[in-house]
């Protein structure tokens, strides 16, 4: 009796080769550590908008969280409040103000993660 084939049976195996002593992930030495770096530039607001109050970003944050309105993963926090609007869930004017006010800050519009909380 044969073994079953694989899909990964049709494909000739290739192997990774390394560096003699030289573990796997790890940069050759610290010139080309150097090399690597990335600039890291603040991803907030652009310098001529001026950074969302404290309270907003709070508010809506608490909006984020409140699984009534429904998942909010892969769409605005206006397209969300839309959604619950539709689906008669009542979602808090207040949220669609300060959404349509700082339409253009990416703080406000899109979801982001606080302080490690989902």
């Amino acid at each position: 009796m044969s073994q079953p084939r694989r899909i990964t049976d049709s494909f000739p195996r290739r192997l990774r080769r390394r560096g003699p002593g030289r573990p796997p992930g790890r940069l050759k030495d610290k010139k080309d550590k150097d090399k690597v770096q990335v600039k890291v530039q603040d991803s907030s607001c652009s310098p001529s908008q001026p950074a969302p109050d404290p309270a907003l970003l709070e508010m809506l944050r608490r909006f984020d969280l409140s699984w009534e309105y429904g998942p909010c993963t892969g769409i605005t926090r206006l397209q969300r409040w839309e959604r619950a609007q539709e689906l008669g869930l009542s979602p808090p004017s207040s949220i669609r103000d300060a959404l349509l006010e700082h339409r253009d800050n990416p703080d406000v519009t899109y979801r982001w993660v606080w302080d490690g909380m989902v």
